[in-house]
């Protein structure tokens, strides 16, 4: 997931900052079947160099700011809402909402608004989602900026849910489990998943701000200055997205992402991971960069996880701009 962002007014963007906010030039709802219709929208220069970001999550919902990571004048940027998320339609659906659901929407999307050959960028579940679409689609991707990586083993769900960033963040661990009856506690995952799939609404309202909180109060180096907000549906459509993928082993096979690393040959990449991130431990990252044949790993020294951590921002900011030249 990407939270926060910083505001630029004119031009290129200081080092380390986001381009400028821009509007659409078109967006729409996409029918992909199943009853999804997925929110799409472009920006930037239409003539320019087409790229389309991913959002993290899974179910996490793309904003303003995800546009201003690329230059406005020298690319066609797309975005879009996965299925059940942001601007996407039915909200917080899990039917036909798997992993292999959503590669085939950013094929369909791709083939809809006619573009041959784009760049890809994703952080967290979004690199995972890049990294799976470049795997079934090689032919159809210039280069990848991934950010976080995540790679949907089973370990990786289990230190962030289970054990692991709890003995780092032992406050904000026992929030998370306070309303989790001791007995289920072995189980967090599916404990969380029986509430988000509950058929009283305050039930899953309550459990979708709980979950959530967890994942806010871990996604940076240093406490977050502002508050993360969100309204309730939107914490429902996260917490329920991704507590359906989780248990569901990210509708992947396990290892599935590192072992078809391979397939990627040919297509350049920057992975920028920091090395304090605790959502996705740099391990993985650097496990991909050994078995990914052409991509560059950029650990940045004094970051988290989220995309508005100063390093990560400008090296993000920065592969852009190079694969722009």
């Amino acid at each position: 997931m990407s939270w926060g962002s910083e505001t630029s007014t004119a031009g290129a963007p200081r080092a380390g900052t986001l381009y400028p906010f821009i509007e659409p030039h078109e967006r729409g709802h996409l029918d992909v079947g199943d009853g999804h219709r997925i929110y799409w929208e472009a920006c930037g220069n239409p003539n320019g160099k087409p790229a389309v970001f991913l959002h993290g999550g899974p179910g996490g919902g793309c904003n303003s700011d995800h546009r201003r990571l690329f230059d406005p004048q020298k690319y066609r940027i797309v975005l879009f809402d996965q299925r059940g998320c942001g601007r996407s339609l039915p909200n917080a659906s899990l039917d036909a909402n798997t992993t292999p659901h959503l590669v085939e929407d950013i094929e369909r999307l791709r083939a809809f608004l006619k573009i041959e050959r784009w760049q890809v960028m994703g952080g967290s579940w979004g690199a995972t989602l890049a990294l799976l679409y470049a795997q079934a689609h090689p032919e159809r991707v210039t280069e990848l900026v991934l950010r976080g990586i995540f790679a949907g083993r089973a370990k990786e769900i289990a230190w962030l849910y289970q054990f692991g960033a709890s003995e780092l963040f032992p406050e904000a661990w026992m929030r998370f489990i306070g309303p989790i009856p001791e007995a289920e506690r072995s189980d967090l995952l599916h404990a969380y998943h029986r509430r988000l799939t509950s058929d009283d609404e305050m039930v899953r309202v309550n459990a979708a701000r709980s979950w959530c909180a967890w994942e806010a109060s871990v996604m940076t180096l240093l406490p977050r200055t502002t508050s993360y907000t969100a309204n309730d549906e939107s914490l429902l459509a996260l917490a329920r997205i991704e507590t359906h993928y989780f248990v569901h082993d990210c509708f992947i096979e396990e290892g599935q992402v590192l072992r078809d690393a391979h397939k990627l040959v040919g297509i350049p990449g920057v992975i920028v991971q920091g090395r304090y991130d605790v959502v996705t431990p740099a391990t993985t990252a650097y496990d991909l960069h050994l078995t990914w044949n052409g991509s560059r790993l950029e650990i940045i020294p004094d970051a988290g996880h989220a995309t508005s951590e100063p390093g990560i921002l400008r090296r993000m900011v920065q592969a852009t701009d190079d694969f722009a030249r």
